[in-house]
């Protein structure tokens, strides 16, 4: 076991493992929940974006040199401003970002759903600062997209579901001209699914190569029978034909005991040597059909033949791209809270309204507030993604509970599907809520003091651990069944989440509790 005491330090968040042969890259690039992957170049560096619902802040941000190693660089959606996630479901709030460069300026497209629909932001540095958003209420459904062509005309299109559909999930692709950041002009139909009754046809995304415009669109829904379509036209406004070889990339026949499952939302890059890639979304799924760490971000090769791409197979090493490797210095694995600001690593569940959490005599101190992980709203969580089918998280706990007040490690899927390690009046408590109702797996006493509590997980196999005394470790209860951190099960489309929690549970309180450090390891 780990005290928590050590620095070593692992590939930070994102960055590949490399098997011991060079010129190999493993799969996924950016794993835990990085949905909905977009990209764009320019020069020699990459840029990427994915979809982060009701965790703020909002959209991720990464930079690359060889499409390998990414580094995170900030986030896009980072001030109350510019994300209002009030009240929001866990699986709605941002979906399926687009970053596209022009002239000079970036910009992020994307739809906060059970908000204000459909928005553009743009900053100089991707880094940031990036603007407030500038709403598109002319437009309506969800993953925008832009496209800025040779003649410096500008277009949006997105995905929206039919007026009149025969059935539910059909959807259709739209385009419109912008003016500035502003639809005008005739909306243009120009795609719906390739494949007879097919679901949702989203995450479209136009590019100009050479003298064709190409149509890149998923369907089939996120799960199992996500696949990626491609379509091409001589306007940008159509009529589009299909690839007759469609799908060009869907593991929906590879059976359930294929590693890597729900293969689609893509986006096309190019090197600036002529090689063509694709990052897309797709799940590992263990211990049955579950995928615990949600929808990850894969890479995967693309040759042309015929004017139509090939796209390589997704598997878990491919070999790399035909560009320098570029590593970036490695994050530590304990986090000590010794810094000025919290890492980029971790996150809150909604918009915080207030500053629930500060960074004070190196530890992180949270607030007991009265809101919960059980209701839509901000509690005092500060968490970040799973990463690994196996891994182990501890962290050094300070607390007096008086009440109902609790604080401690929280693994979070969604409002009615969590597990908790907190300390309570009571003792400590291992807590499991499935389908909104909570139970009691386990207790134990402890002495008033400092007391270490952990998370280690095979599999679907968690188990709660706690330490009175570093390295003197003991099972809290017996294992968790880890499945109820599934989207399977849960629902939705994140996945799970580990981090540090404090509640007073409904009641006002003032009581703080300090987290001296935070390691998270995969095993």
């Amino acid at each position: 076991m780990t005290s928590g005491t050590s620095r070593v330090t692992e590939d930070a968040p994102g960055l590949a493992a490399f098997p011991s042969e060079a010129g190999y890259f493993s799969n996924p690039v950016l794993p835990g929940c990085h949905p909905d992957p977009s990209i764009c170049r320019v020069g020699e560096d990459y840029y990427l974006v994915t979809s982060t619902f009701a965790w703020f802040p909002g959209v991720p941000i990464f930079h690359s040199r060889d499409l390998v190693h990414w580094r995170q660089i900030g986030y896009i959606l980072d001030r109350p401003s510019q994300l209002d996630l009030d009240g929001v479901a866990l699986s709605d709030g941002v979906y399926a970002p687009t970053i596209r460069h022009h002239d000079g300026v970036f910009y992020m497209i994307t739809t906060l759903v059970g908000g204000g629909g459909n928005f553009v932001v743009t900053a100089n540095d991707p880094a940031g600062p990036w603007s407030d958003p500038h709403w598109l209420p002319e437009t309506r459904g969800i993953d925008p997209s832009l496209f800025f062509d040779e003649d410096g005309t500008a277009w949006v299109l997105g995905t929206r579901e039919k007026d009149a559909a025969r059935y539910p999930g059909e959807t259709e692709v739209w385009l419109r001209r912008l003016d500035g950041l502003t639809p005008t002009g005739e909306e243009h139909v120009i795609w719906e699914a390739v494949h007879r009754r097919a679901v949702w046809s989203e995450g479209p995304h136009i590019y100009r190569i050479g003298d064709w415009y190409y149509l890149l669109t998923a369907e089939g829904g996120t799960a199992r029978d996500h696949a990626v379509m491609i379509a091409r036209s001589r306007h940008v406004t159509g009529p589009y034909e299909p690839d007759p070889r469609n799908p060009v990339l869907t593991h929906r026949a590879k059976g359930r005991d294929h590693p890597i499952a729900a293969t689609g939302h893509a986006d096309l890059v190019d090197t600036p040597a002529g090689e063509w890639w694709m990052v897309l979304l797709a799940t590992r799924p263990y211990g049955g059909d579950f995928a615990n760490l949600g929808r990850e971000t894969f890479l995967t090769p693309v040759t042309w033949e015929d004017g139509w791409p090939v796209v390589g197979e997704v598997t878990p090493i491919r070999r790399s791209p035909a560009l320098a490797p570029h590593r970036w210095p490695a994050a530590p694995v304990c986090d000590h809270f010794d810094g000025v600001r919290l890492s980029p690593v971790w996150n809150h569940l909604r918009t915080p309204r207030e500053p629930y959490w500060s960074l004070s005599g190196g530890c992180l101190w949270l607030r007991a507030r009265p809101e919960t992980v059980a209701r839509r709203e901000n509690p005092s969580l500060v968490a970040r993604r799973q990463q690994h089918r196996d891994f182990a998280a501890y962290t050094a706990l300070d607390f007096v509970p008086d009440g109902d007040e609790c604080a401690g490690l929280a693994l979070v899927q969604n409002e009615d599907f969590h597990i908790l390690v907190v300390l309570t009046a009571r003792g400590l408590e291992v807590r499991v809520r499935e389908a909104g109702a909570e139970r009691l797996l386990a207790r134990a006493d402890v002495p008033p003091g400092r007391v270490h509590l952990g998370v280690e997980a095979h599999g679907q196999d968690y188990r709660a651990r706690y330490a009175l005394a570093p390295d003197e470790w003991r099972d809290l209860g017996g294992p968790v069944d880890g499945r109820i951190l599934s989207s399977t099960v849960a629902g939705g489309f994140t996945g799970a989440y580990i981090g540090m929690y404090a509640s007073s549970n409904g009641r006002p309180g003032e009581n703080s509790a300090a987290f001296d450090w935070f390691e998270y390891r995969g095993l």
